[in-house]
């Protein structure tokens, strides 16, 4: 197996990232730095972030939502909206994907379930490395520059949390080594996602 295409080796980036999600717990703030974190480390990219899904019920603020504090103060507290398996594979839970924190060019703002390579990943729960999009079959194309990508579904617990999403000018850009390299630093940050008491 080949090494990842990084300017850094991985095992700096994977400690870089741990570094980061261990000092931070908030998830969107974690996705942001993620986000500038692998566009600065990969080369040929032209966009790396998020999607989130949402299901078609929430509210364009589901977002957020307002928690007290302790201290009898208030707080505006992250969400990420879960789909389950079983919503899914019922035909429930045909939300969609909606921009989150991204590193790049400006982005399509939301993706249907099972549209695009995106909406692929998030109905398929599963990684889609596709070295020419324009092969893809209803490949949304939100850059024209973009000729290869590889989309990570964010899966916790059994539920869809959204994807990762990197995207380059040049075909054939992601490796086996690079997709699996994007998968272990996904799973660490699943992993560092707060459990809801």
């Amino acid at each position: 197996m080949s090494a990842p295409s990084t300017h850094l080796t991985p095992e700096d980036l994977l400690s870089a990232a741990t570094g980061l999600l261990a000092a931070e717990q908030d998830p969107l703030a974690n996705m942001a730095n993620l986000s500038a974190l692998i566009f600065e480390a990969l080369p040929d990219l032209n966009w790396a972030g998020f999607y989130l899904y949402r299901p078609h019920a929430a509210a364009p603020a589901s977002l957020f939502t307002l928690a007290s504090g302790g201290s009898g103060g208030a707080h505006i507290q992250p969400v990420l909206q879960p789909v389950s398996p079983d919503a899914t594979a019922q035909g429930e839970g045909d939300g969609e994907l909606v921009l989150g924190p991204f590193q790049g060019r400006i982005a399509c703002t939301r993706i249907a379930m099972g549209k695009g390579v995106c909406g692929t990943a998030a109905r398929t729960r599963t990684t889609q490395r596709i070295p020419d999009v324009h092969a893809f079959p209803g490949h949304i194309a939100c850059d024209a520059a973009s000729a290869s990508e590889l989309v990570i579904p964010l899966v916790a617990h059994g539920q869809l949390l959204g994807v990762l999403d990197l995207d380059s000018p040049r075909k054939d850009r992601f490796s086996p080594a690079d997709q699996q390299l994007l998968e272990t630093l996904v799973a660490a940050f699943l992993a560092a996602l707060p459990v809801a008491a």
